[in-house]
C-alpha cells in the first residue's frame, strides 16, 4: 500500500512533530472538522474515517488518510501492518467523546467496565481475567494507557481524562510488548494531545447542557488557546470543567430517599509549552492537573441485606430500578497531577528522543459497607441475636479505600529519520520506571466496642475500627527494546523486535483489625525478567490492498496476594481459599495474526479484516473469597481468544456515509483446577473450569451509523446521525459461570432473623443489550449547534455485577446513563 521504490518518504521530525500532524489532523476548517467527527458514538474504520467535501454536500470521493504513530515513527493507518485504529481530535470533540466508555464504543473489540469517572477498567480482543477492585494494587493492567509518550496506566484505577483539545486518540489491538512493555499484554491506548504551534494564533470554546431522564442536568464548559511567543516558542493551555448529572436514587434508613447520589464533576487543566530554538532542537515541557469529585457509584442494587421484604428486623425495601440502598454518604475522589518534558534533537539520519515524567496521584473510595458489618457481626461472630441486630439499626460501616501513587520513567530512544527511498527502518531505546504506591484501608464502626463489649483496639489500629491496613509497594523496572523494519521488495515488508524487561516489586504488610489477619511489618517481594519478541511481515497486492501477519508475545507482570481477612471468614471458605495466598507468576500472551486492508468503491471507501489466536499462559484470574470479603489471583495454567473483527466504512453517495464495525471473539479457559474440601468433597475452584467464557467481555458486539448532510440554507449546512450499538452477553467474574451463583438473601447467612426459605436469585449473566444515539445539527465556518438523544430508548444496560460479602452482603449491578437530551455549540476562532 506504500508508494516506494525501497520505502516511503519519512519525515525528519518522529518525535514531537511528527507525533503530533498538525497538518493532517488539525488545520482543516471547523466545517470540515465537524463533518468528520458527526457520526456519535459509532465505531469507525481502521484509518478511513470519511473526510466529505466542503461545499454544501458530502461528495463521494476517497477516504482521508490518518498519520499516527503506533510504532513510534510516522505512517498512516493504512500502512500499519496489524491492528491499529485513530480517531483525531476533531472527531472526539463532535461525538461527544469525554470518557473511556464513549471510546469503546468507536473501537471493534475494545470493552469497558464502567465502575465510574476514574474507575473504569479495559479490555481488549476479549482478553480478561475479570474485574479488578480497589483492594488489589498488586494487580498489573492487561492494557497499557499512554498520554502522548507518559505512561499513565493504573489497573484499578485507570485515569479518565477529558479527551477536549485532543490530536487524536490510537488504539493499538494485540501485543505491544515490544515497544510499550508491561501493561500492553492485549493493546495499548494513546492519547495524543495537540502541541503548541508557533506562530499561530487559535482556539476553540465548547459549551454543553444536558438533562438525565428521571435524573439530574449536566453542564460542560471547556476552552483551549494556542500563544506564540515569539518565533521560537509557542505555550498551549486547555481548560475544562463538567457537571455530571446523577440518575440513581439511595434509599434511606427511615423510608426517605437521596436523589441522583452519583452527581459530580471533573475539572482540569493542560498547559504546555514548546521551544524550538533550531531546525534540530525541540523542548516540550508540560503539565496537566484534574480533579474527579463523585458523590456516589452507578450502583442498582438487587438484593441488599440491610432492606429487603425477607427479615423482621429490617426495613421491608426492595430497591427498583437505578435504585440503591445506603446508610450513609459514598463518595470518589481523584487528584492526577502528570509533570512531564521531551526533548528532541534531529541529526541528519537518526532523531534522539528523551522522555522523563513525574506522576503524582491521590485517590479516594468511600463506600458504605454496612452490609458487610452486618454479615460478619451476624453470621460469623456469633453474637447474640439482640445485641446484633442493635448494633446494625445503630452503627454504620463507612470504609474508605485510600491509594497514593508516585511514578517516576525515563525513556530515551533512537530512531531512523531517513528522507526519501531507503532499505530499512529502526528504533532502538531504553525505558527506566520507579513507583511508589501506597494503599490502605479503614473501617471505623463507632461505638462498636460499647454497645458489644468486643475489643477492637490492636497494635496499629484505633478503637472501634474493625479493619486497619497500610501496604507500601515499590516496583522499579528497566528495559531495552528495538525494531527494525526491512524493505525487501516494493511490495514485501519483514519487521522483527524484541525487548528485555526486569522488574522487582517490594511490600511490607500492615493488617490489623477485628476482621484482619494481623500481619505487622510483614515484607514480600517478586521479581521477573524476560525477552518480548514480535515479527511482522506486509505485502502489498495492489496499491490499495495489503496483506499482513505477525506474531507477537505480550506480558502482564506478577505478583503477591494480601493475606486473607480471617476474621471474617467462615471456616469453609477459610480453608478453601487460604492454600491460595501467597506470590502469583507473570501472565504470558503469544499472538497469532493475520489482516487485510483494502479499499472499496474506487477509494470512497475501506474494508478491514484481521483474524487471531491468543494462547495465554498463567491467566491471573480474579475471585472472590467467599464470606472473607477477600480477592485473590491465582494462575489458570491456559487459557484462549480466538476472533475476528471488521469495519467497513463508505461515501454511499453525495450526501449519505455508512459505516459497520463488529468483532465476534471466542475466549474461554482451558484449564480445570479442583478444590477438595477436607471431607474429601470436591468442587471446581473459582470457576476455573475447562470450556468456561474469560469474564467482562462479551463474544459479539456490531455497531452501525450512518450520516446524512443536507443544506438548511446557504449559510448553513445541516447534518443528521443515527448509529446504533449491540453488546453480547458478559459474565463478571469467572465463577458466575457456576451453578449456585447468585443464590442469596438473609437465610444464606442467617442475617437479619430471616423469613423462613428467605433467599432470592441475582442473575449473575449480564444481558445483551443495544443502544441507539441520535444528533440533528447545523455548522457553518465558525459554529457548530447540535441537538442530540443518547440512549433513545432509554435502555437500562447491567454493564457489571457488584457483590459485598459474595453476596451475602449485596447484589447489585453497575449500570449506563439512562436516556439523555442535550445541546451543545462550538467555536472555533484564529483558525
Amino acid at each position: 500500500m506504500q508508494d516506494r521504490p525501497n520505502a516511503p518518504t519519512n519525515s525528519n521530525h518522529i518525535a514531537s512533530n511528527a507525533m503530533n500532524n498538525q497538518s493532517l489532523l488539525q488545520k482543516k476548517s471547523l466545517g470540515q472538522a465537524i463533518r468528520l467527527g458527526l457520526i456519535a458514538g459509532t465505531v469507525s474504520l481502521l484509518g478511513a474515517e470519511v473526510v466529505p467535501g466542503m461545499s454544501g454536500v458530502a461528495h463521494a470521493q476517497a477516504l482521508e488518510e490518518i498519520v499516527v504513530t503506533a510504532r513510534k515513527r510516522e505512517e498512516t493507518l493504512q500502512d500499519v501492518p496489524f491492528a491499529v485504529q485513530a480517531l483525531s481530535g476533531d472527531q472526539i470533540q463532535a461525538r461527544g467523546i469525554n470518557s473511556l466508555e464513549d471510546l469503546s464504543q468507536n473501537v471493534a473489540g475494545f470493552s469497558v467496565q464502567n465502575l465510574g469517572p476514574g474507575q473504569s477498567q479495559v479490555s481488549i480482543r476479549g482478553i480478561s481475567a475479570g474485574q479488578i477492585v480497589r483492594d488489589q494494587p498488586g494487580v498489573k493492567e492487561q492494557v497499557g494507557v499512554y498520554f502522548d509518550e507518559s505512561v499513565i496506566s493504573l489497573s484499578l484505577f485507570t485515569p479518565d481524562l477529558d479527551f477536549y483539545d485532543m490530536n487524536r486518540v490510537e488504539v493499538l489491538r494485540g501485543p505491544q510488548g515490544t515497544l510499550f512493555g508491561s501493561g500492553s499484554l492485549s493493546g495499548t491506548v494513546r492519547y495524543i494531545s495537540n502541541q503548541p504551534e508557533i506562530g499561530s494564533n487559535e482556539g476553540s470554546l465548547q459549551l454543553g447542557l444536558s438533562s438525565v431522564e428521571n435524573g439530574d442536568f449536566g453542564f460542560d464548559a471547556k476552552g483551549a488557546i494556542n500563544i506564540p511567543l515569539g518565533e521560537t516558542a509557542a505555550a498551549r493551555i486547555v481548560a475544562y470543567h463538567t457537571e455530571y448529572a446523577g440518575f440513581i436514587d439511595a434509599l434511606q434508613p427511615g423510608g426517605g430517599v437521596n436523589e441522583d447520589v452519583n452527581e459530580g464533576s471533573r475539572s482540569g487543566i493542560r498547559a504546555s509549552l514548546k521551544f524550538q530554538p533550531n531546525d534540530r532542537l525541540t523542548i516540550t515541557p508540560r503539565i496537566i492537573y484534574q480533579e474527579v469529585d463523585m458523590d456516589g457509584f452507578n450502583r442498582q442494587d438487587a438484593f441488599n441485606v440491610l432492606a429487603n421484604p425477607f427479615t423482621t428486623t429490617r426495613p421491608a425495601i426492595s430497591p427498583g430500578e437505578r435504585e440503591q440502598y445506603t446508610q450513609l454518604q459514598e463518595k470518589f475522589e481523584d487528584e492526577f497531577l502528570l509533570v512531564d518534558a521531551q526533548v528532541d534533537y534531529d541529526f541528519d539520519n537518526t532523531t534522539l528522543t528523551s522522555i522523563t515524567s513525574y506522576t503524582d496521584r491521590d485517590l479516594l473510595v468511600l463506600r458504605d459497607a454496612s452490609a458487610l458489618t452486618l454479615g460478619v457481626i451476624s453470621g460469623l461472630l456469633g453474637l447474640p441475636r439482640d445485641i446484633a441486630d442493635a448494633a446494625v439499626e445503630t452503627l454504620d460501616g463507612p470504609l474508605f479505600d485510600e491509594t497514593t501513587v508516585e511514578m517516576f520513567t525515563q525513556e530515551i530512544r533512537l530512531s531512523s529519520a531517513y528522507e526519501g527511498d531507503r532499505d530499512f527502518d529502526w528504533v532502538i531505546g531504553a525505558f527506566y520506571s520507579d513507583i511508589d504506591r501506597d494503599y490502605g484501608q479503614t473501617l471505623p464502626v463507632n461505638g462498636f466496642e460499647a454497645l458489644t463489649g468486643i475489643p477492637t483496639a490492636g497494635v496499629i489500629n484505633p478503637t472501634d475500627t474493625l479493619f486497619f491496613s497500610r501496604i507500601p509497594y515499590n516496583f522499579e523496572q528497566i528495559a531495552f527494546f528495538g525494531e527494525f523494519s526491512y524493505y525487501i521488495t516494493d511490495q514485501f515488508t519483514l519487521t522483527a523486535g524484541a525487548r528485555y524487561y526486569d522488574f522487582e516489586e517490594s511490600r511490607v504488610l500492615n493488617f490489623d483489625g477485628l476482621f484482619a489477619s494481623q500481619s505487622i511489618g510483614v515484607p514480600g517481594d517478586t521479581d521477573s525478567d524476560g525477552i518480548n519478541p514480535r515479527i511482522m511481515a506486509s505485502y502489498d497486492l495492489s496499491e490499495g490492498t495489503q496483506i499482513n501477519a505477525q506474531i507477537s508475545e505480550g506480558f502482564r507482570l506478577g505478583g503477591v496476594n494480601d493475606p486473607l481477612n480471617t476474621g471474617a471468614c467462615s471456616p469453609a471458605d477459610f480453608a478453601t481459599f487460604q492454600p491460595l495466598e501467597g506470590r502469583f507468576d507473570d501472565e504470558e500472551l503469544t499472538n497469532y495474526e493475520i489482516g487485510l486492508k483494502t479499499e472499496v468503491m474506487g477509494g470512497a471507501g475501506v474494508l478491514n479484516v484481521s483474524a487471531f489466536l491468543a494462547d495465554i499462559e498463567n491467566l491471573q484470574a480474579t475471585i472472590d473469597a467467599g464470606t472473607c470479603s477477600s480477592r485473590i489471583v491465582f494462575n489458570v495454567p491456559d487459557a484462549q481468544a480466538t476472533g475476528i473483527e471488521f469495519e467497513y466504512s463508505a461515501n454511499i453517495t453525495d450526501s449519505f456515509f455508512l459505516s459497520a464495525a463488529g468483532s465476534y471473539v471466542e475466549a474461554e479457559v482451558e484449564s480445570t483446577l479442583i478444590s477438595t474440601d477436607t471431607d474429601g468433597n470436591t468442587t471446581v475452584l473459582g470457576g476455573v473450569r475447562d470450556g468456561n467464557r474469560l469474564p467482562s467481555v462479551p463474544e459479539f458486539q456490531l455497531a452501525l451509523s450512518g450520516t446524512y448532510e443536507f443544506q438548511w440554507n446557504e449559510n448553513w449546512d445541516g447534518y443528521f446521525t443515527a448509529t446504533a450499538q449491540h453488546v453480547g452477553s458478559r459474565f463478571t467474574q469467572l465463577v458466575d459461570q457456576e451453578p449456585g451463583v447468585g443464590v442469596t438473601g438473609p437465610a444464606v447467612a442467617n442475617i437479619g432473623n430471616p423469613l423462613p426459605g428467605a433467599t432470592v436469585f441475582v442473575e449473575p449473566e449480564l444481558p445483551s443489550y443495544e443502544i441507539y444515539n441520535l444528533r440533528l445539527g447545523a455548522r457553518n465556518e465558525t459554529w457548530d449547534v447540535a441537538l442530540y438523544v443518547n440512549n433513545a430508548t432509554d435502555e437500562n444496560a447491567l454493564l457489571s455485577l457488584d457483590r459485598e460479602l459474595g453476596g451475602a452482603g449485596r447484589f447489585g449491578y453497575r449500570v449506563n446513563q439512562p436516556r439523555t437530551i442535550g445541546l451543545v455549540f462550538n467555536m472555533a476562532f484564529g483558525q
